[in-house]
């Protein structure tokens, strides 16, 4: 009898072994949770620096190559 206790008590649908598993996934999740959270801070703060007048020329600048009127552009590429 003790053990048909015993072995209800580890596998049932809400055992002790249910619970352990559960358990892990849910510090797993909530780690998960911490990462995606500052990753949507982080992606906040991009868009908030992009709605400056400076960032908007520093990308055109980098990305697609402007210049001010008069200006010499000078492109360095690493050697690969």
């Amino acid at each position: 009898m003790f053990l048909f206790i015993l072995i209800w008590f580890l596998f049932e649908d809400y055992g002790m072994l249910t619970r352990v598993r559960m358990e892990a996934e849910h510090r797993f999740l909530f780690e998960r949770l911490k990462v995606e959270q500052q990753k949507i801070l982080d992606n906040d703060q991009r868009i908030r620096h992009f709605n400056e007048p400076d960032s908007i020329e520093k990308a055109a600048r980098e990305r697609y190559n402007f210049r001010k009127p008069g200006e010499t552009l000078f492109i360095i590429r690493e050697h690969q």
